[in-house]
C-alpha cells in the first residue's frame, strides 16, 4: 500500500509539499476533495508515473510504499501494481481514427491506443514499403528485360555469323545458348583465353564458311647446296694447265676454242687434211696443236663443262618447278600459302641467278685455262626450308580435307567463344544490375512482409485486448441512462452509432463515460491483480449529468470495492457525498483509532505562499463541515463566514478562493430562494430587496474574481485588494436580510466546535 506522499515538488500549485506530521497516513479507501486547480491532476499523474514505471514528465515525488520511500527516479524498479483513471487516461483510451467523412473508430485502452497508433504508422510505412517494392520490382523487370534483350541481340549476332546450310547447331542458336555459355565463362573466369586476334578471327571465319576441297601433292623439289657449288666453281677457277702453249691460241680464247674443237673433229675422224680448206695438215702443226691441248687441259675442260651442265640443269629444274594455285587451298590457308610461295620463289630466283653467275665464270675459265681466276660472287642467303614450309601448308590443307567437318565445328566453337567473350563485360554488368535489383526487391518484399506481419500481430493483440461490445453497450446504457449510443465492432476497434447512425462527434462526457467503462473493465485484466493493486480515480464523473453520475458511482463502487487500495479524487460535491457515505458505512469505519479505520478523508487546500507571489496547495484533513453535512452549502457558508469575520486580511491574494466560493454560495442560496427564476445571477439579485450599491459591489467582486467552479489567478487591482473582507460582509448581510432565520441557524451551526481530530 501507498501510505504517504512523503514529498512532492511540482511547477504547479503543489510546489513543495511534505507530508504533515499530524496528517493520518493513507488507508485502504481514500477520498480526496479539491476544487479544480487545487492539484488533483498532479497527484493522479504522479500515481500514473508509478503505474507506467517512468519518471513524471514534470516534478518529482516520493511515495512511502509499505514503509519504504520510493523516489520517482526509481519508479522503473517499482513492483506495486497501479491503475490510474484521469484526464490523461481519457485522452489515451478513446482514440479517434479517420476524417469527418468516415464514421469514427474508437480503440479503448492506452495499450490498445498506442498499438493502434503503431498500426496506423505501420500502415503508412507499409504504403511506403509497398511503393518501394513496386519500384524495386519495376526496376528488376526493366533490368531483366534489358538483359534479355542483350542476350537476344548477341545470340542473333552469333547465329548470323555462324549459320550455314545443312545441319548446323548454330542455325538454332538463341538467347539461352548465349546466356548459358556466358555464365559458364563468367564462372570459369577465362574470357581472355577466348579472345582472338583479328587475323585469327578472319581465319576461323574462313574455315567455317569453306566448302570441301581435294587434296594436293607435296612439292618434289630440293634447292641445291649453293655453298658446295660455289666451292667447286672456285676450285675450277683457280686450276691451271701446264703445256707447250701456242702463243696465238693462248692470247685469243675464241680462236683457241675454235681450234680445239676442230682438232677434236680431225682426231675423231682420223684425217690429216684440213676439214676447212681440205689442205694437207703438216705433221708438225698437228703435233704442236696436240701439245697445246694436252690431256691435263682436256681434263680441266671436261670438268668445267660437266660443272656447267650441272649448273644449267639445276637452274632449269627451278625454272620448271610447278607450284599449286592458291585457290586450291582452303581460304584460311591462302594467306599463309602466299607467304610460303613467295619465300620459295625468292629462293629459286636467288638460286637461279647465282647458278647463272657460276656458269658465266666457268665459261670464262675455259678460255683462260692457263690462268688462275677468283670466284667473284658469293652464295646468296637462301631459305632452304622454303619447300618444307610450303609442303607444311600443303599438309595442313590435306589434313583439313581429312577432318573437314571437325575443323568447321571447331572454328565455329572458337568463334562463338570469341564473340561471347567480347560481350561478356556488358553481360556481367547487366546481370549484376539484375542481381542488385532482385536483392533490392527481395529486401523490399521482406520489409513489406515484416510490416504486414507486425500490423497483423498488433491488430490481433488489439482485438484480444478489446472488451466485448455487448458488455460495453450494456454498461454504457446503464451508465448514461439511455441507449442512444451503441458500440459496434469494426476492424480493431469500435464504430460508434447514435440512434442507429454513425456518430460523427462525441461529447466530453460521452468520451469520459466510455473511457471510464473501459477502465473499470480493465481492472479484471489478467495482468492486474485487483486484490493486490492500487486503483486511482481522478474526477471520474466529470461532465456527467445527475442521473449518469449516480450510475457511475454504482459502477465504481461495484468494480473497485475489492481493490487492495483505492484513491478517489473529485471536485464534484454530489459524487463526493456518494463516496463519503459509502466509506462511512464500511466495516470498522466507526473505530475510535483512525489507524484501524479502512477509509480516510482528505482535501486539497489552495493558499497563498509565504513569499506573497504564488499560490500553493497542500493536502490536509477534510474540513469537518464537509465531513459532517450532506450539503456543500454548509462548507461554503462556513468559509465565507470565517473569511468575512477574520481579524486581519492582507488582501485578495490571501483569499483568492473566496470570490469563487462566494459566487457558488450566492447561486445556491438564490436557487433555493427563487426556484422559479432561471435568469443570470445579476437578474436574480435585481429581484431581491437590498442596498443597490452593495449589490453592485458584490456582483463586481464575484464576476471579476470567479469563473464558474474553476479557480483562476486574481487580477491584482489595488482598488479591490482591501474590499474583499467588506464585500464578503455585504454578502452575509444580504443573506441575513433575505432570510434572517436561515442566516442565524447557519451562523450557529458553523460556530459550533467540531471533532476535527476524529474526522479521519
Amino acid at each position: 500500500m501507498v501510505t504517504k506522499i512523503s514529498r512532492l515538488k511540482h511547477p504547479g500549485v503543489l510546489r513543495d509539499f511534505s507530508w504533515p506530521a499530524d496528517l493520518p497516513s493513507f488507508g485502504r479507501f481514500n477520498l480526496i476533495y479539491g476544487w479544480n486547480g487545487s492539484g488533483k491532476t498532479t497527484i493522479s499523474r504522479m500515481f500514473r508515473a508509478l503505474e507506467t514505471r517512468t519518471a513524471p514528465a514534470a516534478g518529482e515525488v516520493v511515495f512511502t510504499i509499505n514503509g519504504t520511500d520510493v523516489h520517482s527516479r526509481d519508479f522503473s524498479q517499482a513492483t506495486l501494481p497501479v491503475r490510474v483513471f484521469n484526464r490523461d487516461f481519457v485522452t489515451e483510451s478513446v482514440f479517434r481514427v479517420g476524417g469527418s467523412d468516415v464514421p469514427p473508430i474508437l480503440v479503448l485502452g492506452k495499450e490498445s491506443v498506442e498499438k493502434q497508433k503503431q498500426v496506423d504508422q505501420l500502415k503508412r510505412s507499409l504504403a511506403d514499403a509497398q511503393t518501394a517494392l513496386q519500384s524495386a520490382q519495376s526496376k528488376m523487370e526493366d533490368d531483366e528485360k534489358a538483359l534479355d534483350k542483350y542476350c537476344i541481340d548477341q545470340a542473333k549476332n552469333i547465329k548470323d555469323t555462324l549459320r550455314s546450310s545443312g545441319s548446323n547447331p548454330y542455325n538454332n542458336y538463341d538467347k539461352s545458348s548465349f546466356r548459358d555459355r556466358a555464365q559458364r565463362m563468367v564462372t570459369a573466369g577465362d574470357k581472355e583465353t577466348h579472345r582472338l586476334s583479328e587475323t585469327d578471327r578472319d581465319k576461323l571465319l574462313a574455315q567455317q564458311r569453306a566448302n570441301a576441297k581435294p587434296k594436293l601433292q607435296p612439292i618434289a623439289c630440293q634447292l641445291p647446296d649453293l655453298k658446295a657449288l660455289a666451292k667447286t666453281a672456285s676450285e675450277l677457277l683457280s686450276a691451271t694447265v701446264v703445256s707447250a702453249t701456242i702463243r696465238t691460241l693462248k692470247e685469243d680464247p675464241a680462236l683457241s676454242a675454235w681450234v680445239r674443237q676442230g682438232l677434236g673433229l680431225h682426231q675423231e675422224r682420223h684425217v690429216n687434211q684440213c676439214l676447212f680448206c681440205e689442205q694437207e695438215l703438216p705433221h708438225e702443226r698437228l703435233s704442236a696443236l696436240e701439245a697445246h691441248f694436252n690431256a691435263e687441259y682436256e681434263q680441266l675442260m671436261q670438268r668445267i663443262d660437266t660443272e656447267i651442265r650441272k649448273l644449267n640443269v639445276a637452274a632449269k629444274e627451278g625454272a620448271a618447278l610447278r607450284l599449286p594455285n592458291r585457290a586450291e587451298f582452303y581460304d584460311d590457308l591462302a594467306v599463309e600459302y602466299d607467304a610460303a610461295e613467295a619465300g620459295l620463289l625468292r629462293a629459286i630466283e636467288s638460286t637461279k641467278k647465282f647458278l647463272h653467275s657460276l656458269v658465266q665464270l666457268l665459261t670464262d675459265k675455259k678460255a683462260k685455262a692457263f690462268e688462275r681466276l677468283e670466284l667473284t660472287v658469293s652464295p646468296p642467303c637462301v631459305d632452304y626450308e622454303a619447300v618444307t614450309h610450303l609442303n607444311a601448308i600443303v599438309h595442313k590443307h590435306n589434313q583439313a580435307c581429312d577432318n573437314f567437318q571437325s575443323r568447321v565445328s571447331t572454328a565455329r566453337k572458337r568463334l562463338e567463344d570469341h564473340l561471347v567473350s567480347t560481350a561478356l563485360d556488358e553481360f556481367q554488368r547487366l546481370k549484376d544490375s539484375v542481381s542488385a535489383a532482385k536483392s533490392a526487391a527481395r529486401k523490399a518484399d521482406v520489409e513489406v512482409q515484416r510490416i504486414a506481419q507486425e500490423i497483423a500481430n498488433l491488430e490481433r493483440e488489439i482485438v484480444e485486448h478489446r472488451q466485448p461490445a455487448e458488455e460495453l453497450n450494456d454498461d454504457l446504457r446503464k451508465y448514461l441512462g439511455h441507449n442512444e449510443l451503441c458500440l459496434e465492432i469494426k476492424d480493431t476497434g469500435y464504430t460508434i452509432t447514435r440512434n442507429g447512425t454513425p456518430a460523427q462527434a462525441l461529447s466530453e462526457g460521452e468520451m469520459t463515460a466510455i473511457a471510464l467503462l473501459y477502465f473499470l473493465k480493465s481492472l479484471k485484466d489478467r495482468r492486474f491483480d485487483l486484490a493486490k493493486g492500487v486503483v486511482v480515480l481522478d474526477d471520474p464523473v466529470s461532465s456527467l449529468d445527475a442521473n449518469a453520475l449516480y450510475l457511475a458511482f454504482g459502477f465504481i463502487r461495484e468494480r473497485t470495492k475489492d481493490a487492495a487500495q483505492l484513491f478517489i479524487l473529485t471536485h464534484n460535491f454530489v459524487f463526493f457525498r456518494q463516496v463519503r457515505n459509502w466509506f462511512h458505512h464500511l466495516k470498522g469505519q466507526n473505530k475510535k483509532d483512525i489507524g484501524q479505520r479502512p477509509a480516510r478523508f482528505y482535501m486539497l487546500d489552495c493558499e497563498h505562499a509565504d513569499d506573497g507571489d504564488q499560490r500553493c496547495s497542500s493536502l490536509r484533513r477534510l474540513d469537518p463541515l464537509l465531513e459532517q453535512f450532506e450539503s456543500e452549502y454548509h462548507y461554503l457558508f462556513a468559509r465565507i463566514y470565517r473569511g468575512a469575520t477574520a481579524p486581519a486580511l492582507r488582501g485578495l491574494e490571501d483569499n483568492y478562493v473566496l470570490p469563487n466560493m462566494a459566487r457558488r454560495l450566492l447561486e445556491a442560496f438564490l436557487a433555493f430562494r427563487q426556484p422559479g427564476k432561471s435568469a443570470e445571477l445579476w437578474q436574480k439579485m435585481q429581484g431581491a430587496e437590498f442596498d443597490e450599491t452593495k449589490k453592485v459591489r458584490i456582483l463586481r467582486l464575484l464576476h471579476t474574481h470567479s469563473h464558474g467552479d474553476a479557480v483562476v489567478e486574481p487580477q491584482h487591482d489595488p482598488s479591490l485588494l482591501g474590499e474583499v473582507g467588506s464585500v464578503l460582509k455585504d454578502l452575509l448581510e444580504f443573506l441575513k436580510v433575505q432570510d434572517p432565520r436561515h442566516y442565524e441557524a447557519m451562523v450557529e451551526l458553523v460556530s459550533q466546535p467540531t471533532a476535527e481530530g476524529d474526522d479521519g
